[in-house]
């Protein structure tokens, strides 16, 4: 474990130098400070929350001068004291680094650093003193040890990353405060710039995303959270207007020979996000799907009510559009193998097989050949066909749909909307506990749907071959165990059976059994996922790489398309250099998370209250009857009023190391 020598965290003073500590402080529990990279130790970290140094021979003054400098380069410059303060504070410390006199006093840069946290309008000048002004207070003598010796001191090596709990809690790592800010600023296709720069396929995300980063939107401490998923559709809208972004190959700024060509099976959200990054880093990419369309489970396992199929259509074409090449009813498996599409000269392979298989229940007499018996996905799959016209399926009677997540809740929604007389929802723990989008629970409560929570079925009941009801117990929770956790169990003697016409089973994919064979050499882990590197996605079979649901197991789509970002720029690596490179922001975000620094992030500057605005919708009477969108799109006007709403919680984090730091990309 890296040992503190002296620094300042949350208010609290820690001193270590020659063996004295400060009364009351216990030296920190940080993990994963020791190396920056291989063989490269961490000197000192600065951030919003305090500092710590880890040598003595750290020089303060250029540790600080660095944090400050990137905290300028940053500012937004729309208050005086970020705009002002982060420059006079960063060129008073650059003086003083060179042996100069400074325009500003420590007493002055203090007092600036407190000025600047308690008036500032963002977080980034909020945050960006904060560090500086605890540790002029409290190792004033290490400041002054380096100004007397009024001679320039050598530039340390660092790196400093901004980031705000939004980005880091976004699985794609979204600038979310950036494209706000140009929303703000009335241009919105700028806005769409910074979302394409991380997935190609922003109007769909807009549309289903489960908003890990409003999760963590620290707006709110003081009401709501902003509405980061409206505005992004707002953006996402934007470009069907007069003047729409058109994708083409003038976009790829450098094509390769037409020998780096790239196969990536599976044409979903990891598919589509790994072969957009890849084209645009010049290679020439073929995709390989089991269906006859785009999209994946975007496109059969998503109702329409949500995404509309013409808009995610709009987003597949890109791929065409930038040079991609699809080739459907195309199995991994069945029609070709691993080993196929490497003897067909391609130079990697990208593994996109998603989760459309369904998971058994366990129950009793669970025979999925009874007629009314349904997996989730397969249910999902119906309706796309009855919906797009290739397939009719009519449902009479009453439905139950077993599970609590957004499977689930697409097929009870989907299911009031064939025609079904009740639909009844049954899910063994509460509905707190359900993972599903809060807010699509709330819709499906408004749609009609009966819930049955705490509920689990024992037996499926049929006659004749087909589905006639389910037997069903009620649960209770358990007490609490030590860490918290309640788990459930059966109450003896109420079980009772629900009358049915349908059955679906929503409570989990896998991956089709039948598509990687033990000689394809990927290895498959015990729960039929691919088996891949962490870091790099990587397989047990060189220039095999695996993401989205067939490795991260049923997820979301913003993951799947993170992991499509990830592959290509590690597909890219492999086949540029040999190997993967080093990248530090990655690095940087791994000691955030395993520390948990934005833990105890808080509101201190006084911010008025204005709730959320909310997306038009159709109401609860009109939409069951329909498939058509629910969710509309807000004006420009709220648009506005929504983006500023954001605080722009960023936060610098630096770190000073022995040796430089390899570049990197994102």
């Amino acid at each position: 474990m890296a040992q503190v020598v002296y620094g300042v965290w949350d208010g609290v003073v820690h001193d270590y130098r020659q063996g004295k500590a400060v009364e009351g402080a216990t030296p920190p529990d940080l993990k994963d400070f020791e190396v920056f990279d291989e063989g490269n130790p961490i000197r000192a970290f600065v951030a919003d929350r305090g500092f710590f140094v880890f040598d003595e021979k750290v020089n303060l003054l250029d540790a600080f001068w660095q944090y400050l400098s990137k905290a300028a380069a940053e500012s937004c410059g729309k208050c005086t004291p970020c705009r002002m303060g982060t420059v006079l504070v960063r060129d008073a410390l650059g003086a003083m680094r060179r042996g100069l006199e400074g325009d500003l006093s420590l007493d002055e840069i203090a007092a600036m650093a407190e000025q600047m946290r308690a008036t500032s309008l963002c977080g980034l000048g909020q945050s960006c003193g904060t560090a500086l002004g605890k540790a002029i207070a409290a190792f004033r003598d290490e400041f002054e040890a380096e100004l007397a010796k009024k001679e320039p001191a050598r530039q340390q090596h660092a790196m400093s990353y901004m980031t705000a709990p939004c980005i880091e809690a976004c699985p794609s790592k979204v600038n979310v405060p950036r494209y706000i800010d140009y929303i703000r600023d009335g241009k919105p296709e700028h806005s769409l710039g910074v979302i394409l720069q991380k997935y190609p396929m922003a109007a769909t995300c807009s549309r289903v995303c489960v908003r890990f980063c409003e999760a963590a939107c620290r707006r709110k401490m003081v009401d709501e959270a902003v509405g980061i998923k409206i505005l992004k559709r707002y953006v996402a809208e934007y470009q069907t207007g007069a003047h729409p972004l058109v994708f083409s190959k003038e976009m790829i700024a450098n094509v390769l020979p037409e020998d780096q060509r790239v196969a990536v099976v599976g044409a979903g959200p990891a598919g589509v996000s790994c072969a957009y990054h890849l084209l645009m880093r010049g290679y020439h990419v073929d995709i390989y799907e089991a269906q006859g369309e785009m999209g994946g489970m975007a496109a059969i396992g998503i109702p329409s009510y949500r995404l509309p199929k013409d808009v995610l259509l709009n987003e597949m074409n890109a791929i065409t559009k930038l040079g991609g090449r699809f080739f459907f009813n195309q199995r991994l498996g069945k029609d070709f193998s691993v080993d196929d599409l490497m003897k067909r000269g391609y130079k990697s392979v990208f593994l996109a097989l998603g989760c459309q298989e369904g998971t058994k229940m366990g129950c009793e007499n669970e025979d999925t050949s009874l007629e009314g018996y349904e997996s989730g996905v397969g249910f999902l799959l119906k309706v796309h066909d009855h919906v797009a016209g290739i397939k009719t399926h009519n449902i009479d009677g009453e439905v139950v749909v077993v599970g609590g997540g957004n499977v689930a809740m697409d097929c009870v929604r989907s299911a009031i909307r064939m025609g079904a007389k009740k639909v009844h929802l049954v899910y063994r723990r509460t509905e707190a506990d359900m993972p599903a989008d809060h807010e699509e629970i709330v819709a499906a409560h408004a749609e009609g749907i009966e819930f049955h929570v705490l509920t689990n079925p024992l037996a499926i009941i049929s006659e004749n071959g087909k589905v006639t009801g389910v037997k069903l117990t009620k649960m209770e929770q358990t007490e609490m165990d030590a860490k918290g956790r309640r788990n459930v169990r059966p109450i003896p003697g109420s079980e009772y059976v629900m009358p049915c016409s349908v059955v679906i089973a929503a409570i989990g994919q896998q991956v089709d059994t039948g598509s990687v064979k033990p000689e394809d050499g990927v290895e498959m882990s015990k729960w039929n996922w691919v088996v891949a590197n962490k870091e790099t996605l990587a397989t047990s079979r060189p220039g095999v790489f695996a993401g989205g649901d067939c490795y991260l197991g049923p997820s979301t789509l913003i993951a799947a398309m993170a992991d499509g970002l990830k592959a290509a720029r590690n597909i890219d690596d492999y086949l540029r250099r040999g190997s993967t490179r080093f990248f530090p922001r990655s690095r940087m975000r791994k000691i955030l998370e395993n520390n948990k620094l934005f833990s105890n992030d808080c509101i201190e500057v006084p911010v008025k209250n204005e709730y959320r605005v909310h997306h038009p919708e159709l109401s609860p009477e009109v939409r069951k009857t329909m498939f058509g969108e629910v969710e509309q799109i807000i004006s420009s006007e709220d648009a506005y009023k929504e983006s500023m709403r954001c605080m722009r919680c960023y936060r610098i984090y630096s770190v000073i190391t022995e040796h430089s730091i390899p570049e990197g990309a994102a």
